[in-house]
């Protein structure tokens, strides 16, 4: 089992679960975090630390597309190991659906 990143955090990138893992497995793109499934240790800190639950286990219905994702892109990305300030205009994304099909940013331009 690992932890992933979903399309919640999508124009939220609030960084709070950064803080709190312990082997620093979180990657940052343009507008979201990815965790690095191979090197997440299943500990479930960062999980209730993400204020709009972002994190879901792997083992949940619909994560297959998510571990690709976080795979993908956290070989890609930066590693991020500190929290940030988040996005200006977060709140507002906070409950809006589909941002994966909206909003994506593949790279850090």
């Amino acid at each position: 089992m690992t932890y992933l990143v979903n399309d919640k955090c999508i124009k939220c990138k609030l960084t709070d679960c950064v803080e709190v893992c312990p082997v620093d497995c979180f990657y940052e793109g343009k507008n979201m975090l990815v965790i690095k499934p191979d090197e997440c240790i299943d500990c479930g800190v960062c999980e209730p630390e993400c204020p709009v639950n972002a994190i879901v286990s792997d083992t949940e219905d619909g994560s297959s597309k998510w571990l690709e994702m976080n795979t993908k892109y956290s070989e890609i990305w930066p590693n991020i190991n500190k929290k940030k300030d988040p996005p200006e205009d977060h709140e507002k994304f906070k409950d809006v659906e589909n941002k994966y099909e909206k909003y994506f940013k593949e790279n850090l331009e």
